[in-house]
């Protein structure tokens, strides 16, 4: 393994860097220059890549915003339309709306804040964690401070600024928590927004039967047809989303041909003349006309960007060139070309409002675009699917979500997961929606509360990240926070009032998330803080040394623990219930960063306890959030192959040293690993303190202990063989 992982702090005192560094409780100051490199999103493409990748990008990202089409307008007119102009004043309305939220804002803004290629509301999280102390568990290392300074700035206002607002950051706790409720609540939307785009998707293209002909279908078919290809889709998930999406890629792009084709179709046939809806003024005169009315129609209207958080949040896959190219030149002009012909179809045909996409195809054109349309909606349904798995990972990985199975379906995509628990929970929920609401009118109303308070958070997190990371002017800063809170606020307050309508489903979804994920965490930090006031001293590993009623017992023992520095209180548990330890000893951290990867060369870092021949180790192992942990072979031949490159670079660089005694040492490591691991996990009970709270009481004893009792164990989570696994109970009073 690579040198600059495995050097000691001796090794690095030549560095400036670590020449100015003093020496405290850490590990090697090389671990804190973690590669945020990215050779694939930051490097230049040529023309010919980025068009490859455009051409792709279209049938992974898009899936969601170009089915809209589908159930827009009826979602709009509910009661019917009333006046001709009212169509011109909606589309307008779509119109401007596509153009300031999706190009403008997120083509051309908000893909600038991608966290090394990576993106979505986690990503934003944890590139301000980065750049400001503002995690709520206090594992911050003396290593880690590197990756907020991998860049000189020059002086200015704005760095003043910036380092102004970035030191109240650190020190506000308030500042701290409210930024993690707001990353967590869009987290949360994001995942109701998986839950309800299969719903609206598939029952809208499903729908498509009842203009067929076939008059023995009803509204009760329609939906046990829709709730059969939800089952479905659920189910082939475990085959592996990768394959599942990609396969079926080639599917949009011709569904975007029908869409365009259609449109254009309908335009020259019915009414040319809707293109003065480019005229904003359309939009006035609707609200003039309509008053509160056209205010509750904006709740249908804004269905018309679901998707948009997609081309940030999928963004991984590709490269920002490529999905600006791809929305500017293709799917920008393609869903405007469907709802201009929509829009000439009711000009014509104001009563079909209820079923216009379908009423407005060409009858010979009918049951191919019906087929196409529910793939469509099925791909569109998986793309969101697979989202949210991997924000489920994402949450998982920073302690924000309970233990849960992951599975790895992609070989060649690191990020494509599946998550068996979360799997069937979705697909429970999504049959009990489509049961109850029933029509995509009901499920619009829910819809649009998850799209616009997700679009609102991204606004904030990229003003902060403006103010923080960017430094851009005030002025611009000032220019962009108005324009797009007024939007989406304009938005969000006609969805929240059919809050009755189906509107609470995403809030009761993002409520119950949260209470989830903020009991988790919080959880997770008190432990984390428990263990650190409670880490055994160096006096008691010396003494350990010399107690003859310890034995060494032959073998490699891993101690598994999130304490970053020091050695745990798990430690003396084990020793006190278990009198023996084995030969060599590795206490393991797995310590998620900020960061999306950890080059596989600079993931571990080690220093050895006193006394030396004793041969304690202490290694932190550390990953991206988008960081596979390997399966146990795997990851002990890679922690050992480490530990033996450390030993041999600390003996080198040790004077005096020969090299017959590190040669020895490395012979002996490896002899205990041939003995076999025995990988020792404590299962904390944490309970609260006895004058704590009965609130906190609640919280912990029993909400907390609950979702402990129905997650999955570390051991299980590893998939360690329980032939090498050791499990101690401790008690963890908080």
């Amino acid at each position: 393994m690579g040198e600059k992982a495995v050097r000691t702090e001796d090794a690095a005192a030549g560095d400036k860097m670590g020449a100015e560094m003093r020496r405290i409780d850490s590990l090697n100051i090389e671990a804190g220059k973690v590669s945020t490199y990215d050779g694939f999103h930051q490097a230049k493409h040529s023309w010919k890549t980025t068009l490859s990748l455009a051409i792709q990008s279209v049938g992974v990202v898009y899936g969601d915003i170009g089915t809209s089409p589908l159930y827009v307008y009826s979602s709009t007119f509910p009661n019917g339309i009333k006046e001709k102009d009212d169509i011109l004043g909606v589309l307008s309305i779509i119109i401007y709306t596509i153009f300031f939220v999706p190009m403008l804002k997120y083509v051309f803004i908000v893909l600038q804040a991608n966290d090394n290629g990576e993106g979505g509301t986690f990503a934003m999280y944890s590139l301000i964690c980065r750049h400001a102390k503002v995690s709520l568990i206090p594992n911050n290392q003396p290593e880690d401070t590197e990756l907020s300074n991998y860049k000189l700035d020059t002086p200015s206002s704005e760095l003043k600024r910036s380092q102004a607002i970035k030191k109240k950051l650190e020190t506000s706790r308030l500042a701290q928590y409210v930024l993690f409720v707001i990353t967590i609540t869009g987290t949360s939307m994001v995942i109701g927004d998986g839950v309800l785009t299969p719903c609206i998707s598939v029952l809208s293209a499903v729908s498509g039967l009842q203009q067929s002909g076939i008059k023995s279908l009803d509204q009760s078919a329609i939906v046990w047809i829709s709730v059969a290809i939800l089952i479905l889709l659920f189910v082939v998930q475990q085959f592996g989303t990768d394959k599942v999406g990609f396969t079926f890629a080639p599917i949009i792009l011709l569904w975007f041909l029908f869409l365009t084709g259609i449109g254009i179709y309908n335009l020259i046939k019915y009414d040319i003349t809707v293109l003065k809806a480019f005229n904003p003024w359309y939009i006035v005169k609707y609200f003039q006309r309509n008053g509160k009315a056209a205010w509750i129609s904006l709740g249908g209207a804004v269905l018309c960007i679901t998707g948009t958080e997609a081309m940030f949040a999928d963004l991984g896959h590709f490269s920002v060139r490529a999905i600006q190219v791809s929305f500017t030149f293709f799917t920008f002009p393609t869903i405007l070309f469907a709802y201009l012909g929509q829009s000439a179809y009711l000009t014509k045909n104001p009563g079909d409002v209820a079923t216009t996409f379908y009423a407005s195809i060409p009858k010979p054109l009918y049951w191919p675009t019906f087929v196409v349309a529910v793939l469509a909606a099925i791909i569109a349904s998986q793309a969101l699917i697979t989202g949210t798995f991997s924000i489920i990972a994402q949450s998982l990985g920073m302690g924000c979500f309970p233990r849960v199975k992951i599975v790895h379906t992609s070989e060649k995509n690191q990020g494509q997961v599946y998550i068996p628990e979360i799997n069937y929970m979705l697909m429970i929920a999504c049959v009990l929606i489509t049961f109850f609401f029933r029509t995509t009118e009901q499920i619009g109303n829910a819809y649009g509360i998850a799209v616009v308070s997700v679009m609102c958070i991204t606004t904030c997190m990229i003003t902060l990240i403006m103010l923080v990371i960017w430094k851009t002017s005030i002025f611009l800063i000032a220019i962009f926070f108005l324009v797009f809170i007024s939007i989406e606020g304009l938005y969000l307050s006609s969805v929240l009032f059919k809050f009755v309508e189906g509107g609470y489903l995403p809030l009761f979804f993002a409520a119950v998330l949260m209470v989830i994920m903020a009991t988790w965490h919080y959880v997770h930090k008190q432990s984390y803080m428990f263990e650190v006031k409670n880490k055994v001293s160096t006096e008691y590993v010396k003494q350990l040394a010399l107690n003859p009623d310890v034995h060494r017992i032959p073998g490699m023992g891993f101690l598994y623990s999130d304490l970053v520095q020091g050695v745990p209180p798990i430690f003396s548990h084990f020793v006190s219930n278990i009198p023996s330890v084995h030969s060599v000893v590795v206490i393991v951290t797995i310590k998620p960063l900020p960061v999306s990867k950890v080059l596989p060369e600079e993931r571990f870092v080690f220093r050895q306890l006193e006394p030396k021949e004793y041969r304690m180790f202490r290694c932190v192992a550390r990953y991206g959030y988008n960081d596979l942990v390997e399966g146990p072979g795997e990851f002990e031949q890679m922690l050992v192959d480490n530990l033996k490159e450390f030993i041999r670079h600390k003996h080198v660089m040790s004077e005096g040293s020969s090299k017959n005694s590190y040669e020895e040492e490395i012979q002996f490591i490896q002899e205990a690993m041939d003995k076999g691991v025995v990988y020792l996990m404590g299962e904390a009970q944490v309970v609260a303190e006895e004058k704590s709270s009965w609130f906190k009481k609640i919280v912990i004893n029993y909400f907390y202990d609950f979702l402990r009792k129905n997650s999955r164990q570390s051991g299980k989570i590893m998939s360690i063989p329980r032939s090498k696994l050791l499990m101690v109970g401790m008690t963890y009073d908080i």
